[in-house]
C-alpha cells in the first residue's frame, strides 16, 4: 500500500471498529476521504476479508437497537435499512431477530402513547395515537387491532 492509501486504511478501520457499519456507509466515507475508485473497492475488499465489514452483523444490530431504544415498528426498520443498501434476505434475518420483544415493546410504547394523549373525544384521541404508531413504523393491523383493544380497557 502507498502511503495515501495506508493512512485512509487506518481511518477506514478506526472508523469501522467504532460502531457497525454498512457498505454503503463505507463507500461514503471512503469517498469523502478522497479515496479513487479502485482504492475503494481494494479497501472494501480488505475490509470485508478482515471482518470489519458484515452487513448480515450491521442490519442484525441495526434492528435491536432502533426497535429496542428508538421503538422503531419493522416498517421503518425496513425502510431505514434498504435505503442503506442491505438486501431483502439479510433485512429479514434482522427483523426475525427482533421478533421476540418486538410486540412486547410495541404493547408498551402503545399503551404509553395511549395514556399520555389528553384528547377527550375519543375518535381524535384514536387518530392521533394510530398516527404517531404508524409513523414509528408499525403496522397498521397491529396498530389498529390494539388501540381498539386499549380503547375498551378505558
Amino acid at each position: 500500500m502507498n502511503p495515501i492509501t495506508s493512512e485512509i486504511w487506518q481511518k477506514i478501520t478506526r472508523y469501522c471498529a467504532y460502531q457497525e457499519r454498512c457498505h454503503f456507509e463505507v463507500k461514503i466515507k471512503l469517498r469523502e476521504l478522497g479515496a479513487t475508485a479502485e482504492v475503494q473497492d481494494e479497501i472494501l475488499v480488505k475490509l470485508i476479508a478482515d471482518n470489519y465489514l458484515n452487513e448480515e452483523r450491521f442490519a442484525r444490530t441495526f434492528a435491536r437497537g432502533k426497535s429496542r431504544i428508538k421503538s422503531w415498528g419493522k416498517n421503518k426498520i425496513t425502510a431505514e435499512l434498504k435505503q442503506r443498501g442491505i438486501s431483502q434476505t439479510v433485512i429479514n434475518l434482522a427483523l426475525a431477530e427482533i421478533e421476540q420483544e418486538y410486540r412486547e415493546n410495541f404493547e408498551k410504547t402503545a399503551t404509553k402513547i395511549f395514556e399520555q394523549t389528553t384528547e377527550k373525544n375519543v375518535l381524535k384521541k384514536r387518530k392521533k395515537c394510530c398516527d404517531y404508531l404508524l409513523r414509528r413504523g408499525y403496522e397498521s393491523d397491529l396498530v389498529y387491532e390494539f388501540v381498539t383493544k386499549l380503547e375498551k380497557g378505558n
